[in-house]
């Protein structure tokens, strides 16, 4: 096999975005696409020059021609595709947050450990290059031992009036952080307190203020707004600082290392996650699809994150949730 033929479950935007990083990816074949709406399906297969057009995942996963699927459904809909999906043997993308419950991340773990196939998550921040170097700046000691790390991920509004009605900045977003936080510390979080602010009546609330503490002592906290004014200049202001005993990494995203004034005002887009550049989408999130290619072209299991380091950042998001709902401290 030279090229890894890939199908999407899942084409609402974001899957079209992913449409764009596999086209990107010289090993990738985008080879089918499936969702249960027609009218839609049509729309993105013309698109993409696409022929096999799916509305049931089953029947893409029965295609002998089609080696790796990637799903972007819904995070409350990831379960069953990519547990079909393994079974299938297919190699399987699965888009951040694993799933919406800890009992469905554990089978999709249990799932991928059986399979023929490798599963990686889509942690896309494990891509960016600057996080990318802070984690290897931490595990080479140069910051001592991590006291204490704190993060902002803003949004402007926006974004969001639909997704809040499925899913939350906590989980949807503050998940990001928490991965990351993992990551750099190599240690567990042990308990969760959570606050949260609502501001236009949807499902979910605007607005998440996360702490957590680990298992060896370090602690964190995470601001996650969804609500940023209209005129926000920016799609995303990130930030992330992280205190050791010996030093301290501070990192600074999309906002404002580039900045764009026109007759529109200023702007400040983004050259970090999924940029066109010369033509192409690149940045991140290609990165993390060139990634899980060479996997599935070499047989090896992906490193950069493995399912069960996803799964601990669902349980604890799901546990701030539960803090935030509750008013109490969750411990995990």
């Amino acid at each position: 096999m030279t090229k890894v033929r890939i199908g999407v479950i899942g084409i609402g935007w974001f899957g079209e975005v992913h449409c764009d990083a596999i086209r990107s990816v010289p090993s990738f074949e985008l080879a089918a696409l499936c969702t249960r709406t027609e009218s839609r399906l049509q729309e993105v297969g013309r698109k993409y020059d696409v022929d096999k057009l799916f509305t049931d995942y089953n029947d893409m996963l029965a295609d002998d021609d089609i080696d790796a699927v990637s799903v972007v459904t819904m995070w409350d809909q990831h379960t069953e595709p990519t547990l079909a999906a393994l079974a299938a043997g297919k190699h399987v993308f699965l888009e951040k947050p694993m799933a919406s419950t800890v009992e469905d991340c554990r089978k999709i773990v249990e799932a991928a450990d059986k399979a023929a196939g490798h599963l990686m998550v889509g942690h896309i921040c494990r891509f960016n290059p600057r996080y990318a170097a802070a984690k290897a700046s931490i595990a080479g000691g140069s910051i001592g031992r991590i006291l204490s790390l704190s993060s902002r991920r803003n949004i402007p509004a926006a974004w969001t009036p639909e997704i809040l009605n499925k899913i939350g900045p906590i989980a949807g977003d503050a998940i990001h952080d928490t991965d990351l936080m993992l990551w750099f510390t190599g240690a567990k979080i042990v308990s969760a307190y959570a606050q949260t602010v609502d501001l236009r009546g949807k499902t979910y609330p605007d607005i998440g203020q996360t702490m957590y503490r680990f298992d060896n002592g370090a602690t964190a906290t995470l601001e996650t707004v969804w609500c940023m004014p209209e005129k926000t200049p920016y799609a995303i202001d990130e930030r992330m600082n992280i205190v050791g005993s010996d030093g301290f990494v501070q990192i600074q995203d999309t906002f404002p290392n580039l900045g764009i004034v026109s007759s529109e005002g200023f702007s400040s887009p983004d050259t970090t996650y999924w940029p066109e550049i010369h033509g192409r989408l690149g940045g991140a999130l290609r990165d993390e699809f060139a990634y899980f290619a060479r996997c599935c072209l070499s047989g090896e299991a992906p490193e950069i994150i493995t399912p069960r380091e996803s799964m601990a950042a669902v349980e604890a998001v799901l546990a701030a949730e539960e803090s935030a709902a509750t008013g109490q401290v969750v411990h995990l």
